[in-house]
């Protein structure tokens, strides 16, 4: 997989978006919450995504697969490089990235009250 097919993947899902934050990070989002990242300074692009904990202890086995800076305490893993493991497991876990993280995001958001939108139409 290269950037622009991993970049296509993760803009693919229901309202994610991407936004550069820290010069150099390309940031999948949906909502406020980031659920992928790829460096865009570095060579080769190094990736990082939120996993579930039985694949993290898995995947952190793997040569090329480190608990990711800042947030490998959360279950977060940094992939050296998008080959180091095949395209369709590495599309696999994004989805699962997106997934949980696209759940957290909705849980977060409050409801619109019916009450609230009444008096908005009267307004």
């Amino acid at each position: 997989m290269d950037i622009d097919s991993f970049r296509e993947l993760c803009l693919s899902f229901p309202h994610a978006t991407e936004k550069l934050q820290w010069e150099e990070e390309l940031c999948f989002k949906v909502g406020a919450k980031i659920f992928a990242m790829i460096a865009l300074g570095a060579v080769p692009q190094a990736v990082v995504f939120k996993c579930n904990p039985e694949s993290f202890a898995e995947l952190t086995e793997r040569e090329g697969i480190t608990p990711a800076p800042y947030v490998g305490r959360y279950k977060w893993v940094r992939l050296e490089r998008l080959d180091v493991i095949p395209a369709f497991e590495l599309q696999h876990l994004v989805r699962q990235s997106y997934e949980m993280v696209a759940t957290k995001a909705a849980v977060g958001r409050k409801p619109v009250r019916k009450q609230s939108m009444k008096r908005r139409r009267r307004a």
